[in-house]
């Protein structure tokens, strides 16, 4: 996926492990299959999981969760990761990683949601749990910042999509809606706390109620608009208007949320549309969504 990527194989996640944490060593290692983009995921036997990034600048994410998930699981309504071993550079192998306690459920799929009001109102009271923590020293989120630090790469990525015809993007109409966002009220808002990354995959559900939010590597604080995504990469027309309704998101914030969040998919369209076909397809289902809702 990346020109810079690690390669990660069983034979260095086993060796680390018996190095480092040898009362797992005897524990199956087996690659995860998983649509996450800077991180490889190993289950090791049946109650955990191990996480390397596969990138320099999933370094630091582990670092940051390594900190901060112990301080805000007791403060947020669903199961989160719980780090259980943090493992540091060996082998060969050049950054932190993790060994998390192993999280049942499914990522939620788009247009499979039994009952999308139950799983909007259990989104919208994570978001707000979110917004609701005061810990000092908070680290600032990724794409948490104001919407205008996001125009260069996105006008970038609407004319990357020009010359892919066969995506099919009206672009003319998405760098509207992208014109429309950063004219938005609310560009000041008062930074909260943010997941910052609550993408389908990022989300385990039981039935169709979320029960754990995974991979807290974007997050910190920044513009609340950040922790809208789910209303148009996951929810249907009648879910994304239950958790607007439930978090009382005003005009403003609900524009910003929307082009940040087809912001993502237009940079992530072309970046990984022959790499990673879960992100791919998700980006187009964001760009379609945020085209009729708009």
């Amino acid at each position: 996926m990346h020109p810079d990527m690690l390669p990660i194989d069983d034979d260095l996640v086993r060796s680390l492990i018996a190095a480092q944490f040898p009362q797992w060593s005897e524990l199956a290692v087996e690659r995860w299959p998983s649509s996450g983009t800077v991180n490889a995921m190993y289950r090791l036997g049946d109650d955990l999981v191990v996480r390397l990034p596969l990138v320099a600048g999933g370094a630091t994410d582990v670092a940051m969760e390594q900190r901060w998930l112990p301080r805000l699981g007791s403060r947020l309504p669903v199961t989160i990761p719980e780090v259980l071993g943090a493992g540091t550079p060996a082998d060969g192998y050049p950054w932190p990683w993790s060994v998390y306690r192993w999280l049942e459920g499914k990522n939620p799929e788009v247009g499979a949601l039994s009952e999308p009001l139950l799983l909007a109102k259990d989104l919208a009271e994570f978001v707000a749990a979110m917004r609701s923590i005061d810990l000092p020293g908070a680290p600032r989120a990724h794409r948490g910042g104001q919407l205008a630090l996001l125009d260069s790469p996105t006008r970038a990525a609407i004319a990357q999509l020009r010359g892919i015809p066969e995506e099919d993007v009206d672009c003319d109409a998405v760098a509207a809606m992208w014109e429309n966002a950063l004219r938005a009220q609310g560009q000041d808002a008062p930074s909260v706390w943010l997941h910052a990354d609550l993408m389908p995959g990022n989300l385990l559900v039981d039935g169709d109620r979320l029960s754990a939010v995974i991979d807290f590597g974007c997050m910190g604080v920044g513009d609340p608009a950040c922790d809208l995504f789910p209303a148009w990469n996951l929810l249907p027309a009648d879910g994304r208007e239950a958790f607007r309704e439930a978090l009382g998101v005003d005009d403003g914030m609900w524009i910003r949320g929307r082009g940040r969040t087809l912001s993502q998919a237009l940079i992530a369209l072309p970046y990984y549309r022959r790499t990673n076909p879960a992100m791919a397809d998700n980006a187009r289902h964001v760009i379609r969504t945020v085209l009729e809702d708009g």
